[in-house]
């Protein structure tokens, strides 16, 4: 079997809200494992099936949350998403299938009922206390993190003061300590060698607070380890902040999210307004190129920190497909969020963004309940029953896009270029490799468009009926894309 781990579209997934097997209103494993159908049929013929190439999903270790990003046993499943049994299985129907899986791998901090954590609070000198970081005497005590957050904890089992960046439930690990980098490593071995092709490195920033280049550094170890495993080990980066600040975690890992772009293409969607797509694409691009030459860009439109695109575009279906389509023919490892392919809506607080998967309108076999939805809810269309079938929906939007991916070399591996139209409403640019390339455009206005284009090439694909091309004029619909195929392919 020859699988490439590193490239692809991939899917994110929150489990407890996917596909619930066993009627408990948990997602689980064996619910991926159900629906991997939907997901990718393993048939490249199929007209079924999104065709993703690859799964990221979020935590699924021991956790008292319902998101799961503190874990309490790292070498172990949650008993709501299933069991190492169960682990195993999905992992081997997705290689049959040629899928990649990542797994989210949170080891920035642990949660605060981890028994390390237990033991390490409980006294001075045992072998866990300094797995994690500890105020002394010179310690600013009222110290605030980067968005205004209190850094250090009262210790709720005796005395002193923890760190903890994110929240206090969540004590930050000492990775000064070569017991702790340790442990990690044989974490990440653990779940290589339970057959996870990969990690999504949650809080890959905030290992070291003090600077990035002790960061890098041990992230070149952490991937030393993890290629004696696996020499072909897929690494995505979570490293949310300005270009320039992600740039040198190219040193060290395969793929980083690319926040900056994922924002301008999202606002650019909203307002109508082309707010630097390409320009963001190309200029992260030149940015990160130069630390990696492998680099692969992970795009993706929001994920479950973010607002849903959906809510953010005011339930427009067809800003959706724009985005979607935008998403799907740039360069890099597209990253699908779990019910976008649907339109699913959701605002902050989190667990808002993170609602059941609608498989139905209504109730049905697998549909999850373990919490109840404040935004996807009622007969609205939402769901992939009534999608299904749909050659207009959302969801046969997706599943046309990723075939087209899958069809066209040039959207895969292909330069990028922007095509200048001095217009703002209008998204463009070219994807080519050797002698193949496609033209692309999106009128991302609530007007139709005449272009003057040069490229006097055979439209593959649109959104609407009513694109056309003739000669030297293209006309595009109101919030549209067409694809354009140069007539020397």
């Amino acid at each position: 079997m020859n699988r490439d781990n590193k490239n692809g579209v991939f899917y994110e997934i929150y489990v407890n809200s996917f596909y619930d097997s066993n009627r408990d209103g948990h997602g689980d494993l064996n619910g991926i494992t159900a629906q991997l159908d939907y997901l990718n049929t393993g048939n490249p013929d199929s007209q079924k099936g999104l065709q993703v190439d690859g799964l990221w999903l979020m935590p699924i270790s021991p956790s008292p949350s319902y998101h799961k990003y503190d874990v309490v046993d790292y070498y172990n499943v949650d008993p709501d998403y299933g069991t190492l049994e169960d682990f195993h299985n999905l992992v081997s129907e997705m290689h049959k299938r040629n899928m990649t899986l990542i797994i989210d791998l949170v080891i920035n901090h642990t949660s605060i009922e981890h028994p390390w954590f237990k033991e390490a609070s409980a006294g001075t000198s045992n072998r866990y206390r300094d797995y994690y970081i500890w105020a002394d005497n010179d310690t600013d005590l009222n110290e605030k993190g980067p968005w205004g957050q209190q850094l250090w904890h009262k210790n709720p089992n005796g005395e002193g003061y923890y760190y903890g960046v994110f929240w206090y439930g969540m004590p930050d690990l000492n990775f000064e300590k070569q017991e702790v980098r340790a442990e990690v490593k044989e974490i990440g071995r653990f779940w290589l060698n339970q057959g996870a092709d990969g990690f999504r490195l949650d809080a890959a920033l905030h290992i070291f607070d003090e600077g990035t280049r002790k960061n890098i550094e041990w992230w070149n170890e952490f991937r030393e380890a993890m290629k004696e495993i696996n020499p072909k080990v897929y690494l995505v980066g979570e490293v949310w902040d300005q270009p320039e600040v992600v740039a040198p975690y190219y040193q060290s890992l395969d793929s980083l999210f690319n926040f900056s772009l994922a924002d301008v293409i999202v606002r650019s969607i909203k307002n109508s307004y082309d707010q630097g797509v390409v320009r963001t694409a190309l200029s992260t691009e030149e940015l990160y190129l130069p630390h990696n030459p492998n680099k692969i860009d992970a795009v993706f439109l929001t994920n479950h920190d973010q607002n849903r695109g959906m809510s953010e575009w005011k339930n427009n279906a067809d800003k959706a497909k724009t985005a979607a389509s935008i998403l799907l023919t740039l360069p890099g490892n597209p990253f699908i969020y779990y019910g976008e392919e649907i339109g699913m809506t959701g605002e902050k607080p989190d667990e808002f963004i993170r609602e059941p998967f609608r498989w139905y309108e209504g109730e049905g076999d697998g549909q999850t309940t373990w919490r109840t939805p404040e935004y996807n809810t009622g007969r609205n269309g939402v769901s992939v029953e009534s999608q299904d079938e749909d050659l207009d929906s959302l969801l046969n939007h997706y599943r046309e896009l990723i075939r087209l991916r899958h069809k066209h070399v040039e959207l895969q591996k292909g330069d990028l270029t922007e095509i200048q139209l001095n217009n703002p409403h209008i998204i463009a640019y070219t994807r080519s490799y050797e002698n193949k390339s496609l033209d692309m455009y999106y009128n991302i206005s609530d007007k139709p468009i005449a272009l003057t284009v040069e490229n006097k090439g055979k439209k593959i694909f649109s959104t609407h009926t009513n694109a056309t091309l003739k000669k030297s004029t293209l006309i595009v619909p109101p919030n549209a894309t067409v694809i354009i195929k140069s007539k020397s392919n």
